[in-house]
């Protein structure tokens, strides 16, 4: 994603580097190459501001901070908002399963498309994407069998990775190996096929690798774990596995945490997501491996999976990330919200005001994430050298009051209403909650009529179908 170059300024920026102040009245300097080329505190040099061939952004004041990194979603789900209101994680997953079960590539384009517009619109420029793994699976948590179901057509995996790129999103493609869906020989192809499509699909300044989905939790024996290191090390790609999510079925899940030690998966290019049920050997075993954990604190709360302990794991030594989850159980795609849910909870749980700052989550939903990722080094934080992408906040607009502590504002006075513009590389891509794509004229139409269709094939009438086609 190429951009003239551009000139912020005016700004009070807020960088998450670990080097420097924590915010300052300043401006930064964006190359044509859509990276941070010089940064500095006070007001612009004139003769800067006065170099041809350069846009000037004067935010007027406004706070001015990374974009958010989701660590953890699934875009493929935007669709599906609201679904399943009152359930735990299986009962809500097998409703999506009958839904998609009667879609078809296309649809899940759009259903992806539109998430990732969401994103940028509400201020996530980059995130980890767990793609539908195009194969069903109908899982039991008292049996802990997976029972195959629907194998769908390649094109539903990369149509998927078509969505992200085509939103302008930076995207980490998950692909699930499926390895108890076909013999060996051709699923571990497959997977292959779809490390290879990640990259020739997305555009280069947008592809942050491709990672193996971790499925050990809903496999049936240790050779998944197995697998999955194989293909780590075949592509060198990372993996990170949904794990001890839930409290259904939770000492099948914590067994199977042998299988990945046994299968020598862990290191820093593993992760752990949701993590909420850890035994304290668990802990220890991650923490001296030196895997990452991911932190979904909405979707942990909406779904009723329980608590994740990120200052239990963080004094253990673990780095954590954020993440936004599945929009259809965050269904606000709402990083300020995501971080007070799990700010505001975790200092419940301590009764400890201080357990958590406004600096120590905010670091988590940007450079941390980056760093679980392995992607530090292009996004998460305001750095020469680095994406240019950044957000525009203004804190007076709609008025906040008196800032008594710079991030205190930003992170528990500030969200979406306050979000102005969202820039990536350097060009604006949302401005007040409207994506500046084309596509996004025509998505939200795409997707409402897609996605009632495929509810009609499973027997379902949406609550507002029939108005919605009268109003039209």
């Amino acid at each position: 994603m190429a951009a003239m170059r551009l000139l912020v300024h005016n700004a009070l920026i807020i960088p998450v580097s670990d080097a420097g102040p924590a915010w300052f009245a300043g401006w930064f300097l964006v190359g044509d190459d859509g990276r941070i080329a010089a940064i500095g505190e006070g007001p612009a040099d004139a003769s800067l501001l006065a170099q041809t061939h350069l846009r000037v952004l004067d935010v007027g004041g406004a706070l001015v901070a990374p974009g958010f990194v989701s660590a953890h979603s699934h875009l493929f789900t935007s669709g599906m908002r609201g679904i399943s209101p009152g359930s735990t994680l299986y009962p809500w997953v097998m409703s999506m399963v009958e839904v998609l079960d009667r879609c078809e590539p296309d649809d899940v384009y759009w259903s992806t498309l539109h998430g990732a517009l969401d994103f940028l619109a509400n201020g996530v420029t980059s995130a980890y994407n767990f793609m539908h793994p195009r194969v069903t699976w109908r899982y039991d948590p008292v049996t802990a069998s997976p029972v195959l179901g629907r194998i769908a057509p390649v094109e539903f995996a990369t149509r998927q990775m078509d969505g992200a790129a085509d939103a302008g999103l930076r995207v980490m493609n998950a692909i699930r190996l499926n390895d108890e869906a076909g013999p060996e020989d051709e699923v571990v192809g497959v997977f292959a096929d779809m490390v290879a499509e990640s990259s020739l699909r997305t555009p280069t300044d947008q592809h942050l690798g491709a990672s193996v989905m971790g499925a050990v939790q809903w496999a049936s024996t240790p050779r998944s774990a197995e697998l999955e290191v194989a293909m780590m090390r075949t592509h060198g790609v990372s993996n990170q596995a949904h794990f001890v999510e839930t409290a259904e079925g939770i000492e099948t899940q914590r067994e199977k945490f042998a299988w990945y030690d046994d299968a020598g998966a862990f290191g820093p290019d593993f992760l752990f997501g949701h993590f909420v049920h850890p035994t304290d050997e668990m802990v220890a075993r991650v923490a001296s491996t030196g895997c990452g954990v991911v932190w979904q604190a909405t979707s942990n709360g909406r779904l009723g999976s329980g608590f994740a302990d990120v200052v239990r794991f963080q004094r253990a030594g673990i780095q954590v990330g954020m993440g936004l989850d599945d929009q259809s159980c965050t269904d606000i795609s709402d990083p300020w919200g995501n971080m007070r849910i799990g700010l505001y909870t975790t200092r419940a749980m301590y009764t400890d005001a201080s357990v958590m700052m406004p600096a120590d989550v905010l670091r988590l939903h940007t450079l941390g994430s980056a760093e679980v990722l392995g992607v530090a080094d292009r996004v998460g934080s305001l750095e020469v050298g680095k994406m240019a992408d950044f957000v525009v906040v203004d804190h007076r607009a709609p008025d906040t009051g008196p800032v008594w502590d710079v991030l205190a504002t930003y992170v528990l006075a500030c969200g979406l209403r306050n979000l102005k513009q969202v820039y990536v590389g350097g060009v604006l891509v949302s401005e007040d909650g409207r994506s500046t794509s084309p596509l996004a004229a025509v998505a939200g139409g795409e997707l409402r009529t897609r996605m009632t269709a495929a509810a009609s094939r499973w027997g379902r009438e949406l609550p507002l179908t029939t108005i919605e086609a009268r109003l039209e």
